[in-house]
């Protein structure tokens, strides 16, 4: 059996070296077929990440809050909490962000004080120059550092009035609670408009609002963000519930359901559009098959005459198949993960990221149409040695 291999994979190299102009074409046709599925298998997969993304611009989409909570500011969770919230679900990253609502007031010598929705947050998603604040305490009524706070375009029209509103780099805001002890400074950077409660909001680290609420480790509530299907989400949501009866935790449902609604869309129209590629692939790849067997009718009858099993010959043309299967399927997805990287720059404006694992499922699905277009090669199992001798095959 050692020694029949290399005899057996020499005439699968003289059986495709034998015709090569039609082979060729076999080629292209499963090339251009594995190209064309490797291209629509990246873009779904990666469409996914892109959906993600862009979601996550909107906003979380599961929020943990204190139940029978009258206002923002009126009731609060343990900082804890956080410590319990699962950092991955099914495979799927995990981010949360704590949130802490203080209503204070700006005060400044030469302007009455103005009340400001103060939001102390901390975690994923959080703005670089929030984040990356240091944060100290004051001394004898002296900052060693001073942080840095982000305002709205109309929280700063009340807080500054008077000319400053067309400032991007304010002034330094004191902000206090009514106890005098209770008073912290940031050196506010005005936000554009985005026309969300951002705009009438001031945005400080979450350890300066808690000071400066005197709730040391309070949060009012702790937003979510899970990437996946909306079924992936509800079931997060119900664990949490159980997990945490003592706080409301809900999802917002415009923004999951819809997610998955969109991915489950393109996914259909993208798997739909692969299936009849394939097919399409596998009809092209038999119609040249059937004249290959046509013309090899003569070289099956020789190799049953010299005693050649039937089995043996089919196993000849099905490597083959397959031989051409694997360089087709190797050739096209390389080029189809290029074209994905095109035409998602070209379509969602962003290049799609090529995905490795895309690679040999495509290279797999290539071989399997190539053997599949062989089936008129079944047909030369029938022949007889005799009947191609005489000419009548």
């Amino acid at each position: 059996m050692a020694d029949s291999r290399p005899m057996f994979w020499r005439i699968v190299r003289r059986l495709i070296a034998a015709n090569r102009g039609r082979l060729v074409v076999i080629l292209l046709a499963l090339g251009a077929g594995a190209a064309v599925t490797a291209a629509l298998l990246n873009l779904q997969v990666d469409a996914r990440r892109r959906l993600t993304a862009e979601f996550r611009a909107f906003g979380p989409n599961i929020v943990i809050a204190p139940r029978n909570s009258g206002t923002v500011t009126s009731a609060t969770l343990d900082e804890s909490i956080l410590q319990q919230i699962p950092k991955d679900w099914n495979g799927a990253r995990v981010e949360t962000r704590s949130v802490l609502y203080v209503a204070a007031d700006s005060v400044n010598q030469l302007l009455a004080p103005a009340s400001v929705l103060v939001v102390g947050v901390a975690g994923d998603g959080v703005p670089a120059i929030i984040a990356n604040s240091p944060v100290t305490p004051y001394k004898s009524g002296i900052y060693t550092y001073i942080p840095v706070c982000l305002i709205g375009v109309r929280a700063f029209k009340v807080v500054r009035p008077h000319g400053y509103a067309a400032m991007h780099e304010g002034p330094t805001i004191t902000l206090t609670t009514g106890v005098p002890t209770h008073r912290e400074e940031c050196s506010s950077s005005v936000l554009p408009e985005s026309g969300g409660p951002e705009d009438d909001q001031l945005i400080l680290p979450l350890p300066v609002a808690q000071r400066l609420a005197a709730t040391p480790g309070k949060l009012s509530l702790v937003e979510v963000t899970l990437p996946g299907k909306a079924s992936a989400v509800n079931d997060f949501v119900a664990a949490l519930q159980q997990k945490f009866p003592e706080a409301d935790v809900h999802g917002i449902r415009q923004f999951t359901e819809a997610e998955g609604k969109i991915y489950d869309r393109i996914s259909g129209l993208l798997t739909a559009t692969v299936a009849v590629v394939l097919i399409l692939t596998t009809l092209c790849v038999m119609a040249a098959m059937t004249n290959v067997a046509m013309e090899r009718k003569n070289d099956v009858g020789l190799m049953k005459a010299i005693g050649g099993a039937t089995r043996r010959v089919l196993r000849l043309f099905l490597a083959e198949a397959a031989t051409l299967g694997l360089i087709g399927g190797i050739i096209g997805a390389a080029a189809g993960l290029a074209l994905s990287v095109w035409l998602g720059k070209a379509v969602f404006g962003v290049a799609a990221q090529p995905r490795l694992i895309v690679y040999p499922v495509v290279v797999a699905l290539t071989i399997v149409v190539a053997v599949a277009g062989a089936y008129p090669l079944r047909r030369l199992a029938g022949i007889r040695p005799a009947s191609v001798f005489r000419g009548e095959a």
